[in-house]
């Protein structure tokens, strides 16, 4: 048979079950444009690049399933950077394709020619250059493969105009499995049951444990398999922001998020802990605080799919390179099957389990931080509330799911907003990237349009992204953007109070723009939380499951505590 190089992309985009991509087409790109509207895969027109590929974080994020985004080269490619490096430090499966000049143009500084292949490099899991059409036919399958096997990432295909066009013959298609790579570097299965074995004598042990869980831990099958372990043995449990979802946060084993702004519970109990079983998580600066002081008494349990990972930032006393999903039901076997429990152990867990859980409930409030003189606003108790102000439109909390920019509104969710289950919470973690919010509801609305979708935003951040308000309206989306206004940067503001003696450079607007009336520019329903006593029944609304666009104002004081001062030790965090 005979196909373009575009041809070959959207028939391969489909058998992997791409139904959708999010992009914007240029130049470099236009032969697989003019390919894809005979396709019958769905375009989302984006406005800007960057919200392509988090178009595709939040479909990704929600399903754990890859997404694909498009960009044209040069400035297209460019812009799209920012969401591949985003998806590349949370670990999350996307394939961004972008045209590239003609393969005889390369280095000649031809229009809108950029590096896309050496300045993605980096920032990917995987990146390519194809030079020929039949090329396509092992890079896009590979693709799919490596963003998928081991720990997920992005992948690039960076793919020349020529290519899109040149015409091939070959006898047929390749086949499609779902079969990931082998991981180079995993334990056989010799040495996990000896491990585990190793790790459920150590729990056993243990009388102050800690379970320690990040974004390897956040989706279904690994949050059964912490469920099934909790089970057999009861130890509080702590997250990382990227690890929230792994178990609700609403369940009595729950002692919230570490670290900088970890909760008082979270980072006592990992203080005083002798045991910390680390399960799909990195041991991140955020979260650590001051590297010697963290745990400094535990003995380290390191299970993650990433090998690169073990013994990075601490050495661990076991460690064991694989998923947690394989291996938390076998440790949960091990310890049931157990015939070496020490009651005096067994006691000495239950008192500790009892002391840092009473410690949650004591020290966890929407008081927290609150500046005492507003008389606007508390943004912790507003979001902690929103699942019930839902329920007045006839929304469940199973039926809503979360979306955050980045500042001190990430954070105030973080900690207060009641996650239930996986890939519900939708943030831009390691890199920490303003304007995620937006265009990431965009992309769980898609994946989930039978469910409300919430952006928690902020004015400074709302602004990185706003034009996607138009792509918002366009698709006419289940998608409720709620965007707390101070007038300032307010996570910079902050730090400038407690480190730079309030000296707020550059950190307080001059002036704000009519964010309700841009919205309604857009076409899109605004409501002054302020002033609408209703605003979260219309907000919620079920009818048409239209977009929704609500602000409410908040002071400039509050702040997001407890804060871990840089150097400092997460025991000594500001309270």
């Amino acid at each position: 048979m005979k196909k373009t190089g575009s041809q070959i992309i959207t028939e391969l985009l489909k058998m992997h079950g791409i139904n959708l991509v999010a992009g914007i087409p240029g130049g470099s790109i236009l032969p697989l444009y003019d390919e894809l509207t005979r396709s019958g895969i769905q375009h989302v027109l984006v406005r800007q690049e960057q919200a392509a590929g988090f178009v595709a974080q939040g479909i990704a994020r929600t399903t754990g399933k890859p997404a694909v985004c498009f960009a044209t080269s040069g400035p297209g490619a460019m812009n799209l950077l920012t969401s591949i490096a985003d998806a590349k430090c949370d670990s999350i499966p996307i394939i961004a394709i972008t045209g590239q000049v003609n393969t005889t143009m390369l280095g000649t500084d031809a229009f809108q020619e950029a590096d896309t292949f050496g300045l993605s490099f980096p920032i990917t899991k995987h990146s390519v250059m194809v030079k020929s059409a039949i090329e396509l036919l092992e890079a896009i399958p590979m693709a799919f493969k490596i963003a998928t096997s081991g720990r997920p990432g992005p992948v690039l295909i960076d793919v020349p105009r020529n290519v899109q066009l040149e015409e091939v013959e070959f006898d047929s298609w390749p086949k499609i499995t779902n079969k990931k790579l082998d991981t180079k570097f995993h334990a056989s299965k010799k040495e996990m049951a000896a491990t585990l074995k190793d790790m459920s004598t150590a729990l056993l042990k243990a009388k102050k444990p800690v379970m320690f869980v990040g974004g390897g831990c956040n989706n279904p099958a690994s949050a059964k398999g912490i469920s099934e372990l909790l089970s057999v043995y009861e130890m509080p449990v702590i997250s990382s922001l990227m690890g929230i979802g792994a178990v609700p946060s609403n369940g009595k084993h729950y002692l919230g998020m570490v670290g900088m702004h970890g909760s008082i519970a979270a980072n006592q109990a990992m203080h005083d802990s002798d045991l910390v079983l680390a399960c799909g998580v990195r041991f991140d600066d955020r979260a650590i605080g001051l590297a010697s002081k963290f745990a400094p008494d535990a003995k380290i349990l390191h299970i993650d799919i990433d090998a690169a990972e073990i013994n990075k930032i601490f050495t661990a006393n076991l460690s064991l390179v694989a998923d947690v999903e394989s291996s938390l039901p076998v440790l949960a076997e091990l310890i049931r099957e157990s015939t070496k429990v020490s009651k005096g152990e067994a006691k000495a867990r239950s008192a500790w389990f009892n002391e840092v859980t009473d410690l949650r409930k004591k020290s966890f409030s929407v008081e927290c931080g609150q500046d005492k003189k507003s008389k606007v606003t508390n943004p912790r108790a507003f979001i902690a509330n929103i699942p019930e102000e839902a329920k007045k439109a006839g929304l469940k909390p199973e039926d809503l799911l979360v979306t955050t920019d980045v500042g001190q509104h990430q954070m105030f969710a973080a900690q207060y907003y009641p996650v239930l289950a996986p890939h519900t919470f939708l943030t831009s973690g390691s890199l920490g990237t303003m304007g995620f919010g937006l265009p990431a509801a965009v992309g769980s609305a898609l994946a989930n349009p039978k469910k409300r979708t919430v952006c928690i935003s902020g004015d400074g951040s709302i602004m990185m992204n706003i034009q996607e308000l138009a792509t918002l309206a366009e698709l006419d989306l289940p998608v409720t953007v709620i965007v707390f206004v101070n007038g300032t940067l307010g996570m910079v503001y902050q730090q400038q109070k407690y480190l730079f003696e309030k000296n707020y450079s550059a950190s307080v607007f001059k002036g704000n723009p009519d964010l309700l009336s841009i919205a309604k520019g857009f076409g899109i329903e605004a409501i002054n939380a302020d002033t609408d006593k209703d605003w979260a029944k219309k907000a919620f609304a079920k009818a048409g499951n239209k977009p929704r666009f609500v602000t409410v104002s908040v002071s400039s004081e509050e702040d997001v505590l407890p804060f871990v001062k840089a150097g400092k030790a997460n025991i000594d965090s500001i309270n």
